[in-house]
């Protein structure tokens, strides 16, 4: 049954601060399942691949959506990569209303710059790594395009502030009947809450 918002899509469009707003407009609470995967392991994501490996963050991001899934009334923002496979978009699909934010590579490369020049490292440094981070950004988002056609709805974000892009998510939601409730701080869980919601 369909009892949550997810939002997919490739690095800095904006899926956890939309993600933040929007479960504050619904009166929902909110998951980041990258939050989760941290808390689980004790560290940050760059030193779980860099000391456990990708197999390893794969197990932990699956873990992590699948007690995120089992919520009800909350909004969920996923990891780039959590849509490559099958079994995590089938668990998406029959939990959630499925919003992909999307956005194209020239504004994805731009926007990685920008956090790089923040001094947001862990974030950009795989995306911005090697000789070419522009085509490698759209090698990657080519590979991940057909599996974002599982979304209820899609946003482009190239051109929206997070603000109006939450109004663009709100508007498709309105056709599958979810309206905004009573606007309030969203409730971030912790992974012992979200494991404590799945038992």
């Amino acid at each position: 049954m369909k009892e949550n918002v997810i939002l997919i899509g490739f690095s800095t469009t904006g899926k956890s601060k939309v993600g933040r707003m929007l479960a504050q407009r619904l009166g929902w609470d909110f998951v980041d399942t990258d939050d989760v995967i941290v808390e689980m392991a004790g560290k940050p994501i760059p030193d779980i691949l860099a000391q456990d490996g990708k197999d390893r963050f794969r197990e932990l991001e699956r873990e992590a959506l699948v007690r995120a899934c089992a919520r009800k009334r909350t909004v969920i923002a996923t990891g780039g990569g959590a849509i490559l496979f099958e079994k995590n978009r089938e668990l998406m699909q029959e939990r959630g209303w499925v919003v992909c934010l999307e956005a194209k590579p020239a504004t994805i490369y731009r926007r990685l710059k920008e956090a790089e020049a923040r001094g947001e490292p862990d974030v950009v440094r795989p995306l911005l790594a090697g000789p070419d981070p522009l085509e490698r950004i759209t090698w990657l988002k080519e590979i991940r395009q057909p599996y974002y056609a599982i979304a209820d709805w899609t946003v482009h974000t190239d051109v929206l502030t997070h603000a109006q892009v939450v109004e663009e998510v709100l508007h498709g939601l309105g056709y599958f009947g979810i309206k905004p409730g009573q606007p309030s701080e969203p409730r971030e869980e912790s992974a012992s809450s979200v494991e404590s919601a799945d038992q």
